[in-house]
């Protein structure tokens, strides 16, 4: 299946100011995520798998790692136009870099022109989910809608961290509020639930073009989808529908994956959203062949697990180990290997995430930490064990206490 009446356009501009030092060199997207994938693999997977062949992905902030990610994994059929193209910030309209998400797709107006699609999806690059977009495309033809947007029930209680939509009984926009500090309109027939955005868009393309021309040329716009142009098109009074992101299936979907989205932008939601993939039973199941999760395959051997000696044993539990990692009598416990980690061994090292090329040395312990690529652990290393010794080391640790050595470390 080939939809060919929408073009899709991934916001992946994010700085990610809650995930440093993550991002420190690199795009909140571009954050490795579940050992072998980039955070923006999630939103391509979800447009590929449910066939939009026609994805510009928007870029701006140290975008390089991300470039030759999409470069080098998400190469489509020019053939048959399809394509995965990257549009960094070309300054087009202006002398200003992207001044909001409205702003961004304003930059790339010439793209929609171009391709001159019936649809538009505006979608972000930041968060972890599986979803049938098609889905959401029928539904917003259904309704007829000017605009649509996905949105995903949570309880009342946690309204104030995200932004909250009312509906009325057809599930149409009657307000939308930032983080309210008030109790915010329960969902129609569920008192207890209200509907955060997920920040996922389908327009109308007409009705896109004009709303954002007319957002450039007011001097007082923040240029942002949420904060001036959902307000102002709902105020004219424009078809503006919800769509029930828990009403959304896909092939292969398990109970536990239904409504399953997560919003990874700090550590401490980073870390335990990795931590997820390795119940036995996962809210997210990355092994589904019925919708597969794509990204940059590496040409490296398969994970070897040596020695078994006394204590000198090579062994994970409740683990994941990507490609061309040697783990060398040493233990691993709840822990994710990105590709070509080696772990020598008589260390133990439990709940944490070892990103590409790591190399951790002997007699080491390691706990709750997040090790970000090429970074050399000396031997009869401490880490995540005393808040203040990791914090005079120069090592970020989270509010629950998750230590991230950053790129570059030097131990």
């Amino acid at each position: 299946m080939s939809i060919d009446d929408a073009l899709v356009m991934i916001l992946a501009g994010g700085e990610g100011k809650r995930l440093y030092p993550l991002t420190k060199d690199r795009a909140k997207p571009a954050v490795p995520f579940g050992g072998r994938y980039r955070i923006i693999d999630f939103v391509l997977n979800n447009f590929i798998n449910s066939g939009f062949f026609k994805i510009k992905v928007l870029t701006q902030y140290k975008s390089d790692s991300l470039n030759k990610h999409i470069t080098h994994g998400w190469a489509l059929s020019p053939f048959l136009n399809q394509y995965v193209d990257l549009c960094p910030a070309q300054m087009r309209t202006g002398s200003d870099w992207y001044r909001g998400t409205a702003d961004a797709i304003y930059q790339n107006i010439f793209h929609i022109n171009d391709e001159d699609p019936d649809y538009v999806c505006i979608f972000g690059g930041d968060h972890i989910y599986k979803m049938d977009v098609f889905q959401m495309l029928k539904y917003h033809k259904k309704k007829e809608a000017d605009l649509s947007i996905s949105a995903i029930p949570i309880p009342i209680s946690e309204a104030s961290e995200f932004g909250i939509i009312e509906v009325d009984d057809d599930w149409r926009l009657t307000n939308f509020v930032e983080k309210p500090s008030y109790t915010p309109k329960s969902i129609p027939g569920n008192p207890d639930y209200c509907l955060a955005s997920m920040g996922n868009y389908i327009f109308k393309k007409d009705i896109l073009l004009d709303a954002l021309d007319r957002d450039n040329k007011t001097e007082a716009s923040h240029h942002d989808f949420g904060k001036d142009v959902i307000p102002m098109l709902l105020k004219e009074g424009k078809r503006i529908y919800i769509y029930n992101f828990n009403d959304n299936s896909f092939p292969g979907m398990s109970d536990t994956e239904r409504g399953y989205w997560r919003d990874v932008g700090s550590i401490d939601a980073y870390w335990q959203a990795n931590m997820d993939l390795l119940a036995y039973d996962p809210e997210l199941n990355i092994y589904s062949q019925e919708w597969p999760l794509r990204t940059f395959n590496y040409n490296y051997p398969p994970a070897k697990f040596v020695w078994e000696e006394g204590e000198r044993v090579g062994m994970a539990t409740n683990s994941m180990v990507s490609e061309g990692c040697v783990v060398s009598g040493a233990g691993l416990s709840r822990c994710i290997l990105s590709p070509k980690v080696k772990v020598n061994s008589f260390s133990q090292i439990s709940e944490s995430i070892l990103m590409e090329n790591v190399q951790v040395g002997r007699y080491s312990k390691i706990r709750r930490a997040i090790i970000d690529k090429n970074v050399v652990i000396p031997p009869n290393s401490r880490i995540g064990f005393n808040r203040e010794e990791d914090e005079r080391r120069g090592f970020h640790v989270s509010p629950n206490g998750v230590t991230v050595v950053p790129k570059g470390a030097i131990l």
